[in-house]
Parts: C-alpha cells; structure tokens; sequence
C-alpha cells in the first residue's frame, strides 16, 4: 500500500488546500495521473500518483488544509480496478451474510425468529449506504449515530461532505440549545441581527484570496509606499500602430502590435536611468538588480495574479506581446506555474481595460515600484499659448517605496517614461 503525498511545492509555498478529488477510492489510477487539485497561495497544483494502482482511500477531504509531506490518499498497486478499502468491507459482509444460511440446519421457530429480527436490524444499519458520501463523511456520521439520509447536501453532485456532517450536527445541536433556552426563559428576547434581518448570502475566501488580501495588509504596513502621477499623449503610439500594425502581424505570424509592448520597453528604458526602481531591501542592505523580469499583473475569476516576463530587455516587441499573450491565456485557464509567478523585479498593472481613469496600484512585494496604466480618453490640450487639440490622452502612476526611493527619483522616473512614450520611435530603433 503506498501513500499520495503532498510534494515539495516551492520555497515560500508550505501548504494548500484541497479543492478537488479528481480520482474517487476504486478508481484505476496511472503513473503521473493527477488525483487531486491543490489550491496554494499563489497557483493550483494538481497532486499526481508516483505509481500506477487503485486509490483505496482519501485521507482529507475537500475544503481540508494540507503541508508539505502530508498524506492525502493510500493506493493499492496490487487492486482491481473497482476495489477500495470501503467496497473490500462491503464485499467481505455480503460473504458472510450469504454463508449464514448453511449454518441453520435446524429450521425450529425459536430460532428463525430471532434471524428474521436480526436481519431486520442489519438493514435498518445499512439504509444510508445508497447515499454518495466520501469516506470521511461516512467514517464521521458512524462515530456520530447520524443516518446520512438526514444530511442537507450543498454538493451539485449530491455526495454528502465532512463539512455537511459537521454542519448538521452543529445546527442540530443549536437547535437543542435553543430549544432548551426557550424554555429556561421563555420571554427572553432573540439576539438582535447585526442586518436587521436583511438577506445576506456568506462566503468563504479562497485561499489564494486570503493570501492576496494578508499581502495587501502587510505591504501598506511594512513599507513607506507613495504614488506620484504624470500623463502621456498617447497620439504617437496610435499613429505608429495604425501604419505599422498590418506590415507587423504580417511579419511576426500573426502576432498584434499592442501597447503593452512600448510600456514594458519604456519602462526598462527609465528603469535603466533610475535603477533603485529595479531593486529591493534585503535586511540592511539595496540589492539593484541588473536584469529585467518584468511582472504583469492579470486578473483571473480566482484573483490578481502577476506572471513575469523574464529578461524582457533582450525580447523584441513581437516576443514581449507574445510572452504576455501566452502568460496571459495559462492565468485565465488557470494553468500558472510557480515558476511563471517568482521573482520579478518591476510590475505593470493595467486598470485601463476595465475603464479605470485613475488608480493608486499597491506594491508587489518585495519589489519597490509598480507602475499603473489607465484608460485612453480625449481631452482638450494645450499645444502653445493659442493652440488647443483634443488628444488621447493617459494617467500614469507610480508607486514606490520611500524607504530607497526619493521623489524627485519617481517624478524623474515617470517624465522619462512619458518622454520614451511620446516618441515611440526612439524604442523601435533602440529594440
């Protein structure tokens, strides 16, 4: 009998939770088959078998939190397929319920009686094994005398959990206390409702949320973050896309020039003239980091994730819409890797695409500077003293951690980037 086990995740990454058994006890299981989904702070893992067999048994159901090392399943690599512990337990009764029968030679009624009682009793025991429940739940409702066909279900599927066996017996037992209260003091008043009896529906936070919002929190607490704002004409970039757009999918397969590829080259760019943007704190000590891994912050149904596109100063702008594409399609598909979300050294946030016109964006720790992007909108411009035009105009925001990074360092930051932006050839030529 051999054990799943939760592997070594990452460095920072010590524990998950599970979020789904894809493999139920009976199943046939092959050699690097996932069994289960983690959910971690940062991405899902799937927990695969190192050894073809049948999964006997699961040791912690959904919902339950698991480290490192911990075992989560046994499997049988020896079984059939259709043979768990739980199917070997009923098999083994149902043998002998049919070898009792011989043993009855004398059929006197005094003792066959009794027999028909007690087969009465036994399948009075076994009316919830109809029910689709996990081991654990099953295993829990047995030490707890709860008959199954009692248990509300929140499951589509109808498989009645640990968390519903648990749920049920706490509401049971509040209703005893209640009951018990009522008559005690029967004119005491109800708890009043902190919604006044409004409806409200309550959810629990993923553990990724959880991780996030803990993030947030220590971030505006542990650093000295300030934002500073400047505004980019953003003609040049639109112009230079409209005529060259058609000749550069052409060349590069298909791929689109977009905008994110002139942020990332004009934020390298400054980053290369004001490379404490580009560091980090360690302890006493400014580590400035001399290459470029350039996060990019994506918003999935799960949450806010931030892959990196590595060495993005040596990418051409075809292979930093590419990698962004790519990086972007695993987060929504929700197929990230940890080694897509490590390190970075800078992060861009683009709240423009939900029509965002100005933000403060919040650290990205341990990085020191996170730029924010905002919507494109036309606004009147003054040209010269007598000149107005409207022109798509862009908010830009800088935040940065005072601790190592003075404002004129971020004010100067921005007014390159803004100068890289409005002049976009200047990037083309540079690569």
């Amino acid at each position: 009998m051999a054990e799943i086990k939760v592997p070594e995740l990452a460095e920072s990454v010590t524990e998950g939770t599970i979020a789904e058994w894809m493999k139920e006890p009976g199943d046939f299981v092959e050699k690097g088959e996932a069994v289960a989904e983690l959910e971690t702070d940062k991405v899902n893992i799937e927990l695969t078998a190192e050894q073809s067999g049948v999964l006997q048994k699961l040791l912690s159901d959904v919902g339950d939190d698991v480290s490192v090392g911990d075992a989560v399943a046994t499997l049988d690599e020896n079984a059939t397929e259709g043979s768990s512990e739980s199917s070997g337990e009923e098999t083994t009764e149902s043998k002998q319920e049919e070898k009792e029968p011989e043993k009855t030679t004398q059929p006197e009624k005094t003792e066959a009686e009794p027999e028909e009682k007690s087969t009465e009793e036994d399948s009075g025991d076994d009316s919830s094994d109809h029910v689709v429940a996990s081991p654990a739940a099953r295993k829990l409702a047995r030490e707890k005398g709860i008959n199954l066909d009692d248990v509300p279900v929140r499951d589509p599927l109808g498989r009645v959990r640990k968390e519903d066996i648990e749920s049920y017996e706490s509401n049971k037992e509040a209703q005893k206390q209640q009951a018990s209260a009522q008559k005690s003091a029967p004119e005491k008043q109800e708890p009043e409702d902190e919604f006044g009896g409004k409806p409200i529906e309550r959810e629990r936070m993923s553990r990724r949320r959880q991780t996030i919002a803990n993030r947030l929190v220590d971030v505006q607490q542990s650093t000295a973050m300030l934002t500073t704002f400047n505004e980019v004409d953003m003609s040049a970039i639109m112009d230079l896309r409209k005529r060259k757009k058609e000749s550069f999918q052409e060349k590069h397969d298909g791929t689109k020039l977009g905008i994110m590829s002139f942020f990332t080259k004009g934020v390298i760019g400054a980053l290369k003239h004001y490379p404490l943007l580009n560091a980090e704190i360690q302890g006493t000590e400014v580590v400035k980091k001399q290459f470029y891994d350039i996060g990019m912050a994506v918003s999935t149904d799960q949450g806010l994730v931030v892959p990196v596109v590595r060495d993005a100063d040596r990418l051409s702008f075809a292979g930093i819409e590419d990698e962004i594409g790519r990086l972007s399609e695993k987060a929504r598909d929700n197929k990230l890797g940890l080694d897509d979300l490590s390190g970075g050294t800078f992060t861009i946030t683009n709240g423009g695409v939900f029509g965002s016109l100005l933000s403060t964006p919040i650290l990205n720790s341990p990085q020191v500077g996170i730029l924010g992007m905002h919507t494109i909108q036309y606004r009147p411009v003054a040209i010269d003293k007598e000149r107005m035009e409207n022109r798509p105009m862009m908010y830009t925001a800088l935040s940065y951690d005072h601790r190592i990074v003075d404002g004129k360092e971020a004010v100067s930051f921005l007014v390159t980037l803004k100068q890289l932006l409005e002049e976009p050839e200047d990037l083309l030529l540079e690569g």
